[in-house]
């Protein structure tokens, strides 16, 4: 029975903590350990390694739930917006967001794409945004090849945070001198992805909506991981989001779906945003299908994310109690499901990395993400439960002890 079940893909993984059960769906009495099940190297071979993969929060697998919804979504020509699953959560966004509307869009960076365009409607416009920001760094530079928009890079504090004295004098003032292209558009980031899940305060972001009134600048939020900010802050996600005039969220980041983003606004800025993801190539017909498992990721996510939180927490506040020389990191810089490692000589980022995913006497193999020579990041999501966050933990025990007092590694 647990073969043909894996292999029909019908399992979800279960939350498991100390103190209680969070069941996404009621777990069959046949099930053994949880993360064995994804731990296979071919349909229908379990293989004998726990594997704990926080190389990022998008590796997470469906959940029966969400598997279930999706075969038996209602569904119709989008396109047309014939397809009932597509506007329920998009009416479901726009309430969770506090916007007038929103879109349903494939990914994260079509959603910011989309809405760098719709703010940015003449070619030669100029936007401002973080030199360590998402958009800047892993978008493959799209609003200038697609949309004919300029990138000023603004310095990202090491909090997430834009410099304020920059981000003004990075405004440019000379339009409509024909020498120079016109400023439109503020973009922000919340969580903050390359400072390691860091969250920018409601103080910080009404001093940006100040300066971006002040000279007439829109304000585009890329929120792909817009709920673990709003949890880090206590906060609902509508109280972020009405600081800005856009917002994209991810439903297959911290959230858990296997694809699909959320885009939100004003009506006519989604009326426009829509005309640009055909254009796009993202008019998709029959998309309720995917639509489905974004809405048991929304309707989930509250208790997810926040156990997220805990589990990080508590695996950076045990590595600091290593004292290890060289692996580090600060409990007090995690805001939200990321840990930031930094090591030292003689170990190395992605050495690290190597050696938490080798497989050992241990049985467990943790996948990190090398982000520099020197700063490993972990991200904690839905398929990692309390009691993976503990063996990741000793797997790194062992791993540290062969470059205990910087010794060179045992064999």
């Amino acid at each position: 029975m647990l073969k043909t079940a894996v292999a029909l893909g019908l399992l979800c993984r279960v939350r498991r903590t100390s103190a209680r059960h969070l069941y996404t769906d009621p777990a069959p009495f046949w099930i053994p350990t949880v993360r064995s099940i994804y731990s296979r190297g071919r349909i229908g071979r379990i293989m004998a390694s726990v594997v704990v993969d926080l190389r990022s929060d998008t590796v997470t697998k469906p959940c029966a739930e969400m598997r279930r919804a999706m075969a038996e979504a209602e569904v119709g020509d989008d396109v047309y917006g014939e397809d009932p699953t597509v506007n329920e959560i998009q009416r479901y966004a726009a309430q969770l967001l506090g916007t007038e509307d929103a879109l349903f869009v494939t990914s994260g960076t079509m959603g910011n794409l989309i809405s760098v365009m719709v703010h940015c409607r003449h070619r030669a416009s100029e936007i401002l945004l973080g030199d360590e920001s998402h958009l800047y760094f892993y978008e493959q530079g799209g609003v200038a090849q697609v949309a004919g928009v300029f990138s000023r890079p603004v310095r990202t504090l090491k909090d997430g945070r834009l410099d304020l004295k920059d981000l003004e004098n990075k405004i440019q003032h000379g339009y409509p001198d024909p020498h120079f292209g016109q400023t439109r558009l503020i973009c922000l980031e919340n969580s903050h992805n390359r400072t390691g899940g860091r969250v920018l305060p409601l103080s910080y972001m009404r001093e940006v909506r100040e300066l971006a009134d002040r000279y007439g600048l829109k304000i585009h939020l890329d929120g792909a991981r817009l709920l673990n900010a709003a949890e880090a802050l206590g906060v609902e996600p509508a109280e972020i989001v009405r600081l800005c005039d856009s917002v994209s969220l991810c439903l297959s980041k911290g959230l858990g779906a296997p694809i699909g983003s959320l885009i939100g606004g004003k009506a006519d800025f989604i009326a426009e945003a829509r005309r640009a993801r055909k254009m796009l190539g993202g008019g998709m017909r029959q998309v309720g299908v995917l639509a489905a498992a974004g809405l048991v990721a929304l309707r989930r996510a509250k208790d997810n994310v926040r156990l997220d939180h805990q589990n990080a927490k508590m695996f950076a506040k045990a590595v600091q109690d290593l004292g290890s020389p060289i692996c580090s990191t600060d409990p007090a810089e995690v805001e939200s499901n990321m840990v930031m490692l930094t090591v030292t000589p003689p170990l190395l980022g992605q050495d690290l990395c190597d050696r938490l995913s080798a497989e050992d006497q241990s049985g467990v193999v943790v996948k990190a993400l090398a982000f520099s020579p020197v700063r490993v990041r972990l991200v904690w999501h839905r398929d990692v439960s309390t009691e993976n966050t503990l063996q990741a933990l000793e797997k790194l025990k062992g791993v540290l002890l062969n470059y205990r007092d910087g010794a060179t590694p045992r064999g």
